[in-house]
């Protein structure tokens, strides 16, 4: 099994696994261990073209080529309607099309296959995850499925279900949807090996991960074993994007007023600036002199240039960095701790990387910032150990993760006794996840469930609803009473919430016998409803985090009237049964089954046309590689080896099929490049071979002639009368002597007519052939040559007394074999059994 964690970036992606007893990040075929969130995918990016997609590093390269067909920076749309105030606000300064989906949400438009095709946020996610997947496939040279994939923390309800439903897409089985700052606590703390005890007091460390499309805080307290997030803040609209935008702004206001060029009107010289802009922030957090920037051909065949230091860039940022403390005043508050109770802050992502901002946190904090995770891969590290601890196929040292639920959560539903709507809380802010609570009705017909966000204003969110829960089949009871219904609400190791389950608890009376009953003084008038809350700790799901369920009483249309009856007055015995009840699930903009499953087909024939096109380029390229490679040659090494009319006439037509294929043969199918690389090889292949034998037929005669030497000598030793070969029948000798003379006849007669012929003819004698007079003769001879000695016995001689002797006039006794002293092979010890064990993962 594979164990692999995926760090889905805005702008990079990154891939860790778990092998060799640890946990790497693996590079993709470019070397590389940041794969671009690019679509034109591995930086976050895809690209779209006539054929097929390239993805990640391939797609980077085409976003100014083929601006509006690459995408990037997708992820902000999860979950989000077309209609969505944010969607609409980013829309203009897109360089890429967005449409509305038939179901309301974002879609992607771009020309694919020559056609305009519009893509689900969900599809083009899937595609990078195909990517992704198809590059820990290549590391860990096995199919991989089960994987760890990151979300930021602050992601709703409806944005992990896209997640989960792109990873579905792309044919992974996500087993955690992970918050990146709590992936970056466990890669944190599960290498500590000085955490405190348990029953101690629990380390509180902070940690920030400024990326570049969003700003997330959250303090974790560790224990040894144990990790608990105690909160989260956020500020999700903070990040490296927005100190690229202060540099692209300036510099189109300086190159408006020096060059009089307007930079927003041409979609491809923006993204050359905003790419420019990135490299001269990053060089400004390491130098505080002046640095250039100079693009050529930027507009209109005009070279800009312009020069910044990294004082007059933080001026600029002033208001930017101005956001960097109120998250981290907030985290404080809702953990309820103290600048004094945090132990260490630890800083991750790209734009943590910047001094003022890096400045302002230790500033606030009033103490030396942590940098001992690596900024970019801690995420995707997390991941892979989360991954690990949740396979069965690792051992993992034992680690419990405990997470927070990021915004209330609360049901509202229609109530018959109130004559309108009730409802609930049920997940407060910063609630342990996951968690299950189960509540009770009381109901006559089937009802609904609504669950919300019941803080609106705390969402980076517009829209507060999760979604509708219909609890189906509910029936009275048989005396026409309302029935019982508990109803089981869950936020998942995903942080999804859902109405798990839902069952009728039919009673059944029985006037057979009595019990005693414990009667409870309680009043509740028509309309009110009850709550009754038991704990009930529930086993843990694999990473050693224990899932709690609470269970809530609801009673609503039912009297309760005070009663004069005793403590233990009697009751007629109640049977009860429990029935499960259907529910219908409709979350909000999750994707319909049959539309999912048409995605996954989707994808299946993407995939395909992709692995289509690229054997179809490979052989395009393989005719164009040999091509320049022969014509190289032709002048080179191969030189002495074709006559001037051979080499004329394959110099024409190497010429002819290089000049084909920039013209007729620049978009053929597959075959047709195979066939003309036939066609070439026929020509070219009798040049090769004759170099290849001309460079391999001196080493062969060389081996022969050392056979050839070595019989002779053999030969020649015998005839000595050598004590060594003194047992060898003098026919075999001759024999041998026969068979190596024949060989040197041979070998000097090709070698003579060899020497004769001309280097630009097909030679007369070829390597195999030498070969194979060579293994001919060893075959013959050898077993001549190497015939052992006779052995010769000697005398019997009297054996001394401790030789199988008599001892003492009496024979040594032998010791005989008993079934009570076989080898652990035969007696069946436990010890000598094998079991098979998992692979352990090295964390110390």
């Amino acid at each position: 099994m594979s164990v692999v964690g995926f760090d889905v970036g805005f702008m990079n992606c990154y891939v860790a696994v778990a092998r060799a007893g640890g946990i790497e990040t693996v590079a993709n075929e470019y070397s590389d261990r940041s794969t671009p969130c690019v679509f034109s995918i591995y930086r976050a990016c895809v690209s779209f073209g006539p054929r097929n997609r390239s993805i990640g590093a391939a797609a980077k390269s085409q976003v100014v080529t083929n601006c509006k067909n690459t995408v990037q920076g997708f992820k902000r749309f999860h979950g989000r309607a077309f209609s969505d105030p944010y969607v609409q606000c980013l829309k203009n300064s897109l360089v890429y099309d967005i449409a509305q989906m038939p179901t309301g949400t974002t879609g992607i438009k771009v020309m694919y296959m020559e056609e305009e095709k519009v893509f689900s946020i969900e599809q083009v996610t899937a595609m990078l995850l195909t990517k992704l997947k198809e590059t820990a496939e290549n590391a860990l040279k096995k199919p991989v499925a089960d994987c760890v994939i990151s979300v930021p923390c602050y992601y709703t309800d409806a944005e992990r279900r896209s997640v989960v439903d792109a990873a579905q897409i792309a044919g992974l089985n996500c087993l955690r949807l992970m918050n990146e700052t709590t992936a970056v606590a466990l890669a944190y703390g599960i290498y500590k090996q000085d955490l405190p005890a348990p029953e101690e007091k629990a380390r509180n460390v902070v940690f920030v991960d400024l990326g570049h499309s969003g700003y997330q805080t959250s303090v974790c307290a560790f224990n040894k074993g144990k990790l608990k997030v105690l909160a989260t803040a956020c500020d999700p609209e903070l990040g490296g994007k927005d100190f690229d935008g202060v540099l692209v702004k300036h510099f189109c206001e300086e190159f408006s007023k020096k060059y009089k060029l307007d930079v927003k009107s041409k979609p491809r010289a923006l993204v050359r600036l905003y790419q420019e802009c990135e490299k001269l922030k990053k060089l400004m957090s390491a130098n505080s002199s002046d640095l250039p920037l100079n693009i050529e051909c930027f507009m209109n065949d005009i070279d800009v240039s312009g020069k910044l230091n990294r004082g007059h860039f933080e001026e600029m940022c002033a208001d930017i960095l101005a956001r960097v403390e109120p998250p981290l005043q907030s985290l404080l508050e809702l953990a309820k701790l103290k600048k004094e109770d945090i132990y260490a802050v630890e800083i991750v992502g790209g734009a943590s990387r910047i001094p003022a901002v890096k400045e302002r946190i230790s500033k606030f904090f009033g103490k030396e910032l942590s940098t001992t995770l690596n900024a970019d891969e801690a995420v995707a590290r997390g991941c892979a150990l989360q991954c690990a601890i949740l396979s069965p196929a690792f051992k993992v040292r034992e680690f419990s993760i405990t997470d927070i639920v990021p915004y209330p959560i609360s049901l509202k539903w229609h109530s018959a006794a109130e004559e309108g709507v009730s409802d609930c809380e049920v997940f407060h802010k910063n609630h342990a996840a996951p968690f299950s609570k189960v509540l009770t009705f009381y109901r006559k017909e089937p009802f609904s469930l609504e669950a919300y966000y019941n803080s609106p204003n705390e969402l980076p969110y517009p829209d507060p609803t999760i979604g509708q829960f219909m609890i189906q089949k509910v029936v009275p009871q048989a005396s026409g009473e309302s029935s019982k219904v508990k109803v089981k609400v869950r936020v998942n190791i995903h942080g999804i919430f859902s109405v798990s389950s839902a069952s009728l608890v039919e009673v059944q009376k029985s006037d057979e016998t009595e019990e005693p009953m414990e009667t409870e003084q309680a009043t509740a008038k028509d309309g009110e409803h009850k709550m009754q809350t038991d704990q009930d700790e529930l086993p843990g799901q694999g990473d050693g985090q224990q899932e709690t369920e609470e269970k809530t009483t609801t009673q609503e249309g039912k009297s309760e009237k005070k009663s004069d009856q005793p403590p233990q007055a009697k009751k007629p015995k109640v049977k009860t049964k429990v029935l499960e009840l259907p529910i219908e699930n409709s979350p909000q903009w999750q994707l319909a089954d049959d539309m999912l499953n048409l995605f996954v087909e989707n994808e299946g024939k993407m995939i395909m046309q992709d692995k289509l096109e690229k054997e179809r380029n490979d052989a395009k390229n393989n005719v164009e590689e040999y091509v320049y490679d022969m014509r190289d040659k032709l002048h080179g090494m191969l030189e002495k080896f074709v006559s001037e009319s051979d080499r004329d006439a394959l110099s024409l037509k190497l010429e002819d099929t290089e000049n084909w294929l920039y013209e007729d043969g620049e978009d053929q199918p597959k075959q047709v490049y195979i066939d003309k690389l036939a066609e070439l090889k026929k020509l070219g292949q009798p040049i090769q071979e004759r170099y290849t034998e001309a460079e391999e037929r001196p080493k062969a005669f060389e081996e022969l002639g050392k056979q050839i030497q070595q019989y002779m000598k053999f030969v020649e030793a015998f005839k000595m009368k050598e004590e060594q070969y003194d047992h060898l029948d003098e026919a075999d000798v001759s024999k041998v002597d026969k068979l190596a003379s024949d060989a040197m006849i041979w070998m000097n007669s090709a070698m003579n007519q060899q020497s004769k012929q001309s280097l630009t003819v097909d030679p007369s004698v070829k390597v195999k052939d030498i070969q194979a007079k060579t293994r001919e003769l060893f075959s013959a001879c050898n077993p001549i040559v190497t015939k052992p000695k006779p052995k010769v016995e000697l005398p019997k001689e009297d054996t001394p007394a401790d030789q199988n002797g008599p001892v003492n006039g009496q024979e040594k006794p032998q010791e005989e074999a008993s079934p009570d002293k076989g080898t652990a092979e035969n007696t069946g010890n436990p010890t000598s059994e094998t079991t098979e064990k998992k692979p352990d993962m090295d964390l110390d």
